[in-house]
């Protein structure tokens, strides 16, 4: 049989990843139509997937010109939902392009359907409950709660090497939490990642020669005690930088956007990577270095070097990796998919 996916907001195409990994797939043949507008994540995803149909912008994809639909998968964008940012929720330019969901899900009414998102205030979740309710109001299963499709949280720490707790409202049925597979930070790492110059972490420091890496480059090993400290940086100057207040009085090492190497998880693995301190770096007594973009990929489960195989900047790598899905949580929510099964 052969069935058909409208992934919405699709990225480096985590629903086509999660399907090939799923253990629904055997023996079925798919479909995978695509909404996404960043090119670089839209060459990316058809590099490794050749026959994705591409659809553009999610606000001119009409039910009308597709096939019948089976399954709607979503990512709609979080920065209004997020406690990290200004929780404008649906005023924000981006997150109110949930309704297009909406519009699709009711337009289309597929057999299945996947909507993921960030932890939020109850009222935002409230919102979201609802509306997504509102698109099934005969929906029948183990998941429905006083008549809505309640969403299930589950952390990414239980089948990855990140903590990063996503909602995820579904009527795909009998989904439960995943089984802890003890994936740690240490077992993701690179052995041979260069270590990167101090200036090259810490924005706003800059060295007066060009920046040739050398055994007397400036690092946070060399700068930690290595003997070579121009008098330019100093220890001093990098830990103010962490310890300086922010929001509320609080400081970058506050927000635990960094790791430190000895912990059993990463932080969360956010679009936020590109940026370097405080969102990307590995912290140990010695050193501190970027999260490569391997190890980045490794923290999403997805596939090593699968954003490198068009040309593009690891700034851009680490945003469609902190975009994505963390692909084993929603191969297990697709392991419950059947296409066969009547409603």
């Amino acid at each position: 049989m052969t069935f058909n996916v409208l992934s919405l907001f699709d990225g480096l195409s985590a629903g086509n990843l999660a399907l090939e990994r799923s253990g629904y797939k055997s023996g079925v043949d798919y479909n995978y139509y695509a909404s996404e507008v960043d090119q670089y994540a839209i060459n990316v995803a058809s590099k490794n997937f050749p026959n994705i149909i591409q659809l553009g912008d999610v606000c001119g994809v009409k039910a009308k010109d597709l096939p019948p639909i089976d399954l709607i998968i979503a990512g709609s964008p979080c920065q209004g939902f997020s406690v990290a940012g200004k929780q404008t929720a649906f005023d924000h330019p981006e997150s109110v392009l949930f309704f297009e969901f909406i519009r699709l899900l009711k337009e289309i009414r597929p057999k299945y359907f996947l909507l993921e998102n960030v932890k939020m205030k109850k009222e935002f979740l409230d919102r979201i409950t609802n509306e997504v309710s509102s698109c099934y109001p005969d929906f029948q299963g183990e998941d429905m709660f006083g008549g809505k499709i309640e969403p299930i949280l589950i952390d990414s720490a239980l089948v990855s090497a990140q903590s990063r707790k996503r909602y995820y409202w579904t009527n795909i049925p009998n989904i439960t939490q995943p089984e802890d597979m003890g994936i740690l930070l240490k077992d993701i790492l690179l052995d041979d990642v260069e270590e990167p110059m101090l200036s090259n972490i810490y924005g706003g420091f800059k060295e007066k020669k060009p920046r040739v890496h050398t055994d007397k480059s400036v690092t946070i090993r060399t700068a930690s005690g290595g003997g070579h400290i121009p008098s330019l940086i100093h220890t001093a100057k990098a830990l103010d930088y962490m310890n300086r207040k922010v929001k509320g009085g609080r400081t970058h090492w506050d927000f635990a956007h960094h790791s430190d190497i000895k912990n059993d998880k990463s932080s969360c693995v956010t679009a936020n990577f590109y940026k370097g301190v405080p969102y990307n770096v590995l912290v140990d007594a010695k050193c501190i270095r970027k999260v490569d973009p391997v190890e980045a990929e490794r923290l999403q489960t997805i596939p090593d070097n699968y954003t490198a195989v068009v040309k593009t900047s690891n700034s851009r790598r680490y945003r469609m990796i902190g975009n994505s899905w963390t692909i084993s949580v929603i191969s297990h929510i697709f392991n419950n998919l059947d296409f066969e099964k009547k409603q």
